[in-house]
């Protein structure tokens, strides 16, 4: 089939990429960027190795890739780059399936393709009649797109494709971004403008943003999405909103996402017109059963239920003395016969419970593993609290051998500087997955809880709380793109590198100029160790604002005890830091030996996490050889001295970019520095209020008095009220 390109347009596209390499930039293309190459001899290399490509069949899957491959390979090699009716005499690429395509059946061994799946690809370079090609094949039509952007991916990193021999599978069956967006537009936890989703345009009106938001995903693997709240809204299951979410389906099936929504578990008696919710009653059975039924209706694929029941006032089973396993599996047994999931949260406390908020998770979930249906799977928090700045990891992880378990993590930043900071989240993501949990044994950690292999689970999924939104650049800062894209990478591959994520996200958005890569992989993999230091040290957790959760807020303490920072950080007179060793909380015996004995031994339990685990002196001697109050303020001080020195940084990458995206960072920088500099302040003049020290000589002392930054503002931070 011709391309649907026209050629003198595709040229001219690269004409102009050619003339202009650093043109106006608003943000919007992401990591999606097929400007002509720059480096002459790798762009000569790859035109001598693609002068057409290949790409049989007219599925919509089929046609998403050839619309893929058409404008990127046309716009990155700044020619025109048609696709062939049939193989030519030079080198070209084909993409399809063993069953779609001859050429590819006569090359790629059937043996070859049973490790890849349903999803995963093979990219292969071949001789055919006597001319060197490449060759993208997959099981299915999902697979050759994916693989289409793999190998667009390696042109745009300038990578080596002499002699290729690529094998990729997913490790992960759902990989779903959760849109915490409400049905008038706004964003719990949003920082980038008002939600993607215009409900009042809906189904007629159809942005083209859907369908670039689609390919961005799709391009990262990403094969779910939840359009919203967790704190859900009944109304989105009515007929009304099941067209709209429809025709969103619509949109998002060519890329291979499939759509899922929130389940309020009250629905059947705020518009079902029931007396009750209660998961056992055969009539609310029956509601559900119609609804799901009504839902496949309208899209054919749906992908199921994410609910968040009994927490933070939300209903759920235990309003009428259920268990969570009974809410869960009366959705899932709706779900099953049309293959659909539900993903239940973990996310529940509650303030009358007297015990540690950290405990609560795991006490209520354990007690029924493998009670729960084989379509639910058990969505647990990276950490036992609520996606703070470091958490140890969720003692869930292992705890449930019986259970699908899925973690879930926040891209946007809602206790991490919300879209002003600079703070790369990959590495916070990857201290997890790689963390062992022992459960059966060293090698136990989490990413093999969660791939299905450390207990032989099918049904494997992770999510990822979204931070896309009506903002040009979708996420507000332009460096917080990298986070949706790191996401989306780790859930196709949890063992993956956040340094090699980085160094690809780097080459796809700004440059592959060595030079500018160092410079920026260097900024964005100290950020979230050096906003620890300036926000939370040592352990230090929940001490932010109160509401917006933007800046600090250590002397919070009105309102329920678990939501104010005093309840965390115990500061007192003696010393700081939340006791829960066994002989406090006793939240280290929730975790497996050795890990519990690691975290209950104030010699091994690592610094960067002990005053999660234990009270300590304001005297007590760290391994520095300071006091824990010297190095409280240390920690502070060097946290604030590196957003410093990362504004210098960035300063000397002013070539490595456009100007409107070097001039935003550079804004966002100042901001960053300044409320970094909010945070040291106002927490150590707070608790220098208990220990009664001085900060140390050599180090800055605060501008204003402790009233100052408790009363202080946020006037300029986006979604920030």
């Amino acid at each position: 089939m011709k391309s649907s390109y026209n050629p003198i347009i595709l040229a001219l596209i690269a004409l102009f990429s050619a003339a202009t390499p650093a043109a106006p930039e608003s943000g919007y293309r992401l990591w999606l960027r097929y400007d002509r190459i720059s480096d002459p001899a790798t762009l000569t290399l790859y035109r001598k190795n693609i002068t057409g490509f290949v790409i049989p069949g007219e599925s919509p899957l089929i046609k998403s890739a050839r619309q893929e491959l058409s404008t990127g390979l046309s716009g990155l090699l700044g020619q025109n780059i048609p696709e062939l009716r049939s193989p030519a005499r030079s080198p070209f690429l084909i993409a399809g399936t063993p069953a779609s395509s001859k050429i590819i059946r006569s090359l790629i061994p059937p043996e070859d393709l049973l490790k890849t799946g349903d999803e995963g690809f093979i990219i292969r370079s071949a001789i055919y009649r006597k001319n060197k090609i490449i060759v993208i094949t997959a099981n299915t039509e999902k697979g050759i797109l994916y693989g289409s952007f793999f190998f667009l991916r390696l042109l745009q990193t300038h990578s080596d494709i002499s002699a290729l021999n690529i094998s990729e599978a997913p490790k992960t069956k759902v990989r779903i971004l959760n849109h915490w967006d409400n049905l008038d537009r706004s964003v719990e936890r949003g920082y980038a403008g008002l939600s993607l989703w215009d409900w009042a345009a809906l189904p007629d009106s159809l942005s083209p943003r859907y369908t670039d938001y689609a390919r961005a995903n799709a391009s990262i693997g990403i094969n779910s999405t939840v359009l919203t709240n967790v704190n859900a809204n009944a109304m989105v299951l009515t007929t009304d909103y099941l067209k709209k979410v429809a025709a969103l389906a619509d949109i998002f099936r060519p890329y291979g996402i499939k759509v899922y929504l929130t389940a309020r578990f009250s629905a059947p008696v705020e518009t079902g017109k029931l007396k009750t919710a209660d998961p056992l009653d055969p009539e609310v059975i029956a509601w559900w059963k119609n609804k799901v039924e009504e839902i496949y209706s309208y899209i054919p694929d749906f992908g199921g239920f994410t609910v968040k029941a009994n927490s933070e006032g939300q209903p759920g089973p235990q309003n009428y003395n259920r268990s969570h396993a009974d809410g869960a599996n009366m959705l899932a047994d709706a779900l099953a016969p049309h293959g659909g999931i539900v993903m239940w949260r973990a996310f529940v406390y509650d303030n009358n419970v007297p015990d540690d908020r950290a405990k609560q998770a795991y006490n209520e979930f354990v007690p029924l593993d493998g009670k729960f249906r084989e379509n639910v799977l058990i969505q647990v928090k990276n950490g036992p609290i609520d996606f703070q700045p470091r958490e140890p990891f969720h003692p869930l992880f292992g705890a449930m051998p019986k259970t699908n378990i899925m973690p879930e993590l926040q891209i946007t930043q809602e206790y991490l500087g919300a879209s002003v900071h600079l703070v790369y989240l990959a590495p916070l993501f990857e201290e997890c997955l790689k963390s062992d949990t022992y459960a059966r044994g060293k090698g136990s950690t989490v990413a093999s809880v969660i791939d299905g292999s450390l207990f032989g689970h099918s049904l494997t999924a992770m999510a990822g709380v979204a931070n896309t939104g009506s903002a040009e650049n979708w996420t507000g800062h332009p460096f917080a793109q990298a986070n949706w894209y790191s996401f989306g990478r780790l859930a196709w591959n949890p063992y993956e590198k956040s340094e090699k994520i980085a160094e690809e996200w780097i080459r796809m958005t700004f440059s592959n100029n060595q030079d500018c890569i160092d410079g920026m992989k260097k900024i964005m993999m100290s950020s979230w160790e050096n906003t620890i230091k300036y926000m939370t040290p040592l352990g230090l957790h929940h001490i932010m604002y109160s509401g917006h959760h933007y800046g600090p807020g250590p002397w919070v303490n009105r309102g329920r005890q678990d939501w104010t920072s005093v309840y965390y950080h115990r500061a007192d007179s003696s010393g700081i830091g939340f006791n829960r060793t066994t002989t406090g909380s006793d939240a280290v015996s929730q975790y497996f030996s050795p890990v519990k004995e690691m975290f209950n031994n104030v010699e091994t339990c690592p610094e960067n996490l002990l005053l999660w685990f234990h009270h300590l002196p304001w005297d007590y001697r760290m391994k520095s050889g300071r006091t824990l109050w010297e190095e409280l303020c240390y920690e502070y001080h060097e946290g604030v001295n590196a957003v410093r020195q990362m504004r210098k940084e960035w300063q000397k990458l002013q070539n490595c970019t456009d100007r409107e995206r070097f001039e935003q960072v550079s804004g966002l920088m100042e901001k960053q520095e300044r409320d970094a500099i909010i945070w040291r302040d106002g927490c150590l003049l707070y608790f220098q209020s208990f220990s009664r020290k001085e900060i140390p000589s050599g180090l800055e002392k605060p501008a204003f008095n402790l009233n100052y930054y408790i009363n202080h503002k946020y006037t300029d931070i986006p979604g920030i009220r």
